[in-house]
């Protein structure tokens, strides 16, 4: 988004039967690579050039002269958004424990300590910003990445899906849950944004917007041929292009050390979608600048949000507020504790979808299971929390902090470890940074 014309032109090219389906790298390649041919997404999700000719001209962003947050609110007031309803979704992918290395003093992105970590200020800005525009104030809180969720589900901050009353609340479940997980990947935004989608639905097509805060880009596979996608890129992409059949904008935000590029590409390059409901925000980059820190929070908000009341009155002339598709919602997970997981548990939750004004029918859903690179465990239930943490630790020794999946077999001269195929195209070690020099394969 922002300025189209000042950035390089991306054509994206979608080949459904020939991406990489291993579960692999989103630091491995060239950092800066390109899409490089067309994506072709099913002909309901596109929209004649004449329509999205006519609402660019329509709708125009707010301005990008703020000093405060009140004053952020008050232009998105002016510029037409009347109602917002939020929901949030948070990445615990294995990467925040070595991406805060140069932006958050070497500590793992999600550290609860005196000062906020990245991820609790961003849901403080946005979540002051957007309360004038919710009328009930309930923001649905969701994770994802972790052990239990991998880049397949995610997981509710309550039990059945309860949301969480305001950004206060949201920031204090936040806080709560975090010890109680294990980091791991791969990155898929898919599952959120499906998430997301069903309660919009749910609710007969109220607006919302869906902040995402991440980490890291979708994973792509280091053996996925140039022009092609990974199976989380793809899925992804997907999503979004569906999502733009609703009245739901995407905000991803990004937190920690980057690489961004890939985003910066999703966001200016996704095609054939109703409407553009898909934004990127650089919160490190915005947040790293010399001004004063309620200068930083304006100019955080006003990026994430400056596209907000143009998409809102974009779902208007679509036609798309208080539109119900019935679909079939997603059913998120549990919210995970320390002695409930098992890697290898393939198990259903019956819960509660989440609801503002109208109830469902109670859900299954299905974990897809994963295949195993340890014996199966025996269930959760039945393990003692020794044993749970001896197994974890054990996980981490042998597994690849990268993808999770593989096991470790390439060593580098600063004495980490990942799976060959996620560090043989590596240039820096993803855990201390250090300019690798040296690959030794572990047989």
């Amino acid at each position: 988004m922002g300025q189209k014309d000042s950035k390089p032109s991306y054509s994206y090219s979608y080949d459904h039967g020939n991406t990489s389906s291993g579960y692999t790298s989103r630091y491995a390649g060239n950092p800066s690579f390109s899409y490089n041919a067309r994506y072709t997404p099913s002909s309901e999700n596109n929209v004649q050039p004449e329509t999205h000719a006519r609402l660019q001209r329509k709708y125009s962003r707010i301005g990008d002269d703020y000093r405060s947050l009140s004053q952020v609110t008050e232009a998105l007031a002016q510029a037409g958004l009347e109602s917002s309803n939020l929901i949030v979704g948070i990445d615990f992918t294995k990467s925040n424990e070595w991406t805060g290395k140069m932006s958050f003093n070497r500590r793992c992105l999600h550290d609860i300590g005196s000062t906020p970590n990245p991820y609790e200020q961003a849901i403080s800005i946005i979540g002051r910003t957007l309360s004038a525009f919710d009328e009930d104030n309930l923001i649905p809180c969701f994770g994802f990445g972790d052990a239990s969720t991998h880049d397949q589900e995610v997981f509710s901050f309550y039990p059945e899906n309860r949301p969480c009353n305001g950004f206060e609340e949201a920031l204090e479940r936040y806080r709560e849950i975090v010890p109680t997980l294990r980091l791991a990947g791969p990155t898929s935004f898919a599952p959120i944004i499906e998430t997301a989608v069903g309660i919009v639905d749910s609710t007969g097509g109220q607006y919302h917007v869906l902040l995402i805060i991440a980490d890291g880009q979708v994973t792509r596979s280091v053996d996925t041929q140039y022009g092609q996608l990974s199976p989380q890129e793809r899925d992804t992409i997907d999503a979004i292009v569906k999502a733009s059949q609703f009245p739901l904008s995407i905000v991803l935000v990004g937190v920690g050390d980057g690489p961004w590029d890939m985003m910066h590409q999703f966001d200016d390059n996704i095609p054939a979608r109703s409407f553009d409901n898909f934004q990127f925000v650089n919160f490190t980059e915005i947040m790293s600048k010399s001004i004063a820190a309620d200068r930083k929070e304006a100019e955080f908000a006003l990026s994430a949000l400056m596209e907000i009341p143009e998409q809102y009155k974009a779902t208007l002339d679509l036609q798309l507020l208080g539109r119900r598709h019935r679909i079939t919602p997603r059913v998120a997970l549990p919210p995970p504790t320390r002695n409930a997981y098992s890697r290898s548990t393939s198990f259903s939750q019956q819960s509660s979808v989440y609801s503002r004004s109208s109830s469902f029918d109670q859900q299954t859903s299905g974990f897809q299971q994963r295949p195993e690179s340890f014996k199966q465990q025996q269930p959760a239930a039945t393990r003692r929390p020794d044993t749970y943490a001896a197994e974890s630790a054990l996980e981490d020794r042998l597994l690849c902090p990268i993808c999770m999946y593989k096991s470790k077999d390439l060593a580098f001269g600063c004495g980490h470890q990942t799976c060959y195929e996620c560090g043989k195209n590596l240039e820096r070690c993803p855990l201390c940074q250090d300019n690798i020099t040296t690959r030794i394969r572990l047989y």
